[in-house]
């Protein structure tokens, strides 16, 4: 018992060390600040941030860290917890934080305005701030877009030695195939796995930009990867990034099928947030126009709110049609996703 409590006694201390956040107040009344623990670390991020204190006059205090950390402090840190918005990536974590418990109802007729349906919980608990789409990214000195279709179609035999993809210990991987789950079924969704295994030009590694060099170089003919990685990897100060990026060209898969699979990043006011007032004024000003456009130009994200105009670069890729499914069941069917690559044995 003794060993379990220094354990405990050890995980509260580094969980501490995530950020530096203020004490919760006891005061009844909200202060004019705003503590946000976020999982994003985007110079777009900080620009608005900043916006948001000079509109307001409400401080920002930013606690930034890896999303299940973020999600542990906050469990941890329980009424007492300082935390009044969590930001992280992928519906599947957003749905986890939820489940948790550690995440609230907001009633904001602004938020529903600005945000379709099918980009934010149906009680209200998170919601939708950018999107990105996982995609096939591919040289064009090496192939055409002629020779893409669906995410079915990878596990053919004649892409055998082609495919360069990250880990399935990736979110954005689990959750695309959990798209899969909802749009067949799980044997399928399994045999398709199993068959991408046998098509790649290596074990998985690295993140989504170590899977576009891939292709780029010529170890793999397609990487999958999501669409703002490209973006960063065009606008990267790195001149040989900066080269390979501009170098690539994307597909969106399934157009004329179930569509693209599109994932979000998003945030939600936590449980016990000491200045809820100011974290859903937050909310609503990141889902305004102007701010979804600087996501969209800034870090080449894919604005949520349908009155954002899309950056250039983005509409430079080509018309993206979406897969039409609610995100929600993205972290619904998480479990089973990783179940089924378990399964596959993609590693």
């Amino acid at each position: 018992m003794k060993h379990l409590l220094n354990l405990s006694l050890i995980l509260l201390l580094a969980l501490s060390s995530c950020g530096d956040a203020p004490e919760k107040s006891n005061s009844t009344e909200s202060s004019e600040e705003l503590n946000v623990y976020t999982h994003r670390h985007y110079e777009s991020d900080k620009v608005l941030f900043a916006e948001f204190e000079k509109e307001t006059g409400i401080k920002v205090n930013v606690v930034n860290a890896k999303a299940d950390e973020l999600m542990m402090k906050i469990e941890q840190e329980g009424e007492l917890s300082p935390a009044d918005v969590l930001i992280t990536v992928d519906a599947g974590r957003l749905v986890r934080a939820k489940n948790k418990g550690i995440l609230q109802r907001v009633k904001s007729k602004i938020l529903n305005t600005n945000i379709p349906a099918k980009y934010r919980d149906e009680e209200n608990n998170w919601f939708g701030l950018t999107k990105r789409a996982r995609v096939f990214i591919y040289n064009p000195e090496v192939m055409k877009a002629e020779d893409f279709s669906t995410y079915r179609d990878l596990a053919d035999q004649k892409w055998k030695g082609t495919i360069a993809v990250r880990s399935s210990e990736n979110i954005y991987n689990q959750s695309l195939m959990a798209g899969i789950i909802a749009n067949s079924h799980v044997d399928f969704a399994k045999a398709w796995a199993e068959n991408v295994v046998k098509n790649m030009c290596r074990a998985p590694k690295g993140n989504d930009r170590d899977q576009i060099k891939a292709a780029y170089h010529g170890d793999a003919k397609v990487a999958i990867a999501n669409t703002y990685y490209l973006g960063k990897m065009i606008g990267s100060s790195d001149e040989e990034e900066a080269k390979i990026g501009k170098a690539m060209k994307i597909f969106f898969p399934n157009t004329e099928t179930t569509g693209t699979h599109v994932n979000i990043s998003g945030a939600g006011v936590c449980k016990y947030a000491p200045n809820k007032d100011n974290a859903v004024k937050f909310l609503e000003f990141l889902s305004s126009k102007s701010a979804q456009e600087t996501f969209s130009t800034a870090n080449y994200e894919y604005p949520v709110n349908p009155e954002a105009s899309t950056s250039m670069l983005l509409l430079s890729w080509g018309e993206m049609i979406e897969d039409p499914l609610n995100l929600a069941i993205l972290g619904e069917l998480n479990k089973q996703a990783v179940q089924t690559f378990d399964a596959a044995g993609w590693k």
